[in-house]
């Protein structure tokens, strides 16, 4: 029997068991998600195949990336066939082909700056566009920092620095820019999603989240956000119920819309152990990524991590 989750306009069927994989094929854990103008689904994973590219009814297409990348983090599609891929531990940004062929990589391969030096980059961790093709990178990891860069990959500003106030980040993980140019950010263990002008001036936040990681932005104007919450990795909080992990839907002001997963983290159809990102294809269904093995010893303790563990479930749209 398949299960269903959500409530009113975000219902959705688990499609249990979606992406077919070659034999003793992993993704391990997934770090991004994109999904193309024919609803190909690229899949940033820390398998021993980086970009797994699959059709939208899971079966495989083909991978790339082996040579290159170190641990995959985030994509972001372009709308020029292209697609950012943001590798955190090489500290890099490649805008890319659909078949793998990079056309811009910014930062230094395999040579991160000082860590909190506020220059780019610490563990880059996701990219996002403007209107006007400038790059928006958050960074990230070993830094509190948004940088803003030219379509060519020139540096044009940066804002942000570590903190609990306005303007200031604590793993700063997640970053979208809607048609008007405003900046969405995933401020990942401040329990937020900030929002700021193309400039980086603060305008507002958002609160009813734990620990938001993966973002996703559905639509240019008066947009619908899916968050993606880690939830509880602490001792003491680990059993406390409606914290995550979860996926929450939010309109363009932060007014939750709806909610997918259980009370607690699971390993059944439906429920979550650790949504590291999300994406949508055109007919509305949606995708998440975990990172469940990194994460399993956290949400899990006393239980051995298994040999695989499911890290990508496919949501398909009630009408």
């Amino acid at each position: 029997m398949s299960v269903t989750v959500g409530s009113g306009d975000f219902t959705y069927r688990v499609d249990a068991g979606w992406g077919q994989l070659p034999n003793g094929w992993d993704y391990g854990d997934v770090g991004g998600i994109g999904i193309d103008a024919k609803d190909r689904v690229y899949v940033f994973n820390r398998g021993g195949h980086p970009m797994i590219v699959l059709d939208r009814d899971g079966n495989f297409l083909c991978s790339w990336g082996e040579a290159f990348f170190k641990r995959p983090h985030a994509v972001h599609m372009g709308p020029d066939d292209t697609i950012y891929c943001t590798d955190d531990l090489d500290h890099t940004v490649r805008k890319c082909t659909l078949d793998g062929k990079v056309l811009l990589t910014i930062g230094t391969p395999g040579r991160p700056v000082p860590e909190f030096s506020g220059l780019p980059f610490n563990r880059c961790t996701h990219t996002a566009l403007s209107p006007n093709g400038e790059i928006y990178v958050s960074d990230g990891y070993g830094n509190a920092r948004v940088h803003k860069f030219s379509p060519d990959g020139k540096l044009l500003l940066s804002w942000g620095e570590s903190g609990t106030d306005p303007g200031q980040f604590n793993v700063v993980h997640n970053i979208c820019c809607d048609a008007d140019g405003w900046i969405y950010i995933a401020d990942r263990e401040n329990h937020r999603i900030q929002v700021f002008d193309g400039n980086g001036r603060y305008e507002t936040q958002w609160n009813n989240l734990h620990r938001p990681c993966g973002l996703f932005m559905h639509g240019t104007r008066s947009a619908t956000f899916f968050v993606g919450e880690l939830g509880p990795f602490l001792d003491t909080n680990r059993r406390y119920a409606n914290i995550g992990p979860r996926v929450s839907i939010l309109d363009h002001k932060g007014k939750l819309l709806g909610r997918l997963g259980a009370p607690h983290a699971g390993v059944e159809d439906g429920t979550f152990i650790a949504p590291h990102t999300l994406a949508l294809d055109s007919r509305g269904d949606l995708y998440v990524g975990e990172v469940s093995y990194a994460s399993w010893t956290a949400v899990f303790p006393q239980v051995p991590k298994p040999s695989r563990i499911r890290s990508l479930q496919k949501f398909v749209k009630l009408r």
